[in-house]
């Protein structure tokens, strides 16, 4: 799971069509680029439709050298609640092992500690959020294990 980068206020845009600033951009760039060293690439990236959330994935799509047809875009994970994303997570194709879903707070802390091990305040912007399942089935998922967390400000100095 990755939460958006952080997205600028001075735009006179609705909430769905925010960008990111200058920092969303680098920190984006940063967490895509690390995560791509220490990762096996996602077999599917699936985004929330919002500008914010959709410009990460793409920083993120563009690291793991992601086909665009293995890039999906839905206005499910535009969801602050997380019952989008839990639909998501639960109608997952079976066949894939690897998904890197990106989305929005409140949903993605929420859901980070429904399903995972360890307790996350709160997820930030661009905050990655890698969750295990001991499942063949996407919809059989309910509480897994929390592999680890990159946070922008862990990878500066």
């Amino acid at each position: 799971m990755v939460r958006h980068a952080k997205s600028s206020w001075k735009h006179d845009v609705i909430d769905h069509k925010r960008p990111l600033k200058g920092r969303g951009k680098r920190d984006g760039k940063l967490v895509s680029e690390y995560l791509s060293d220490k990762l096996t690439p996602p077999q599917k990236i699936i985004s929330s439709g919002a500008t914010r959330a959709l410009s990460t994935a793409h920083y993120f799509k563009e690291a793991f050298q992601i086909s665009d047809s293995d890039f999906e875009v839905t206005n499910t994970l535009y969801d602050f609640s997380g019952h989008g994303v839990m639909d998501i997570v639960k109608g997952l194709d079976n066949n894939w092992e690897r998904v890197m879903i990106v989305g929005h707070n409140h949903a993605f802390t929420s859901i980070a500690n429904m399903l995972g091990s360890t307790y996350i305040d709160n997820v930030p912007t661009c905050g990655f959020v890698e969750l295990q399942f001991d499942t063949n089935n996407w919809s059989d998922v309910t509480t897994g294990k929390t592999v680890q967390t990159v946070f922008p400000r862990d990878l500066k100095e």
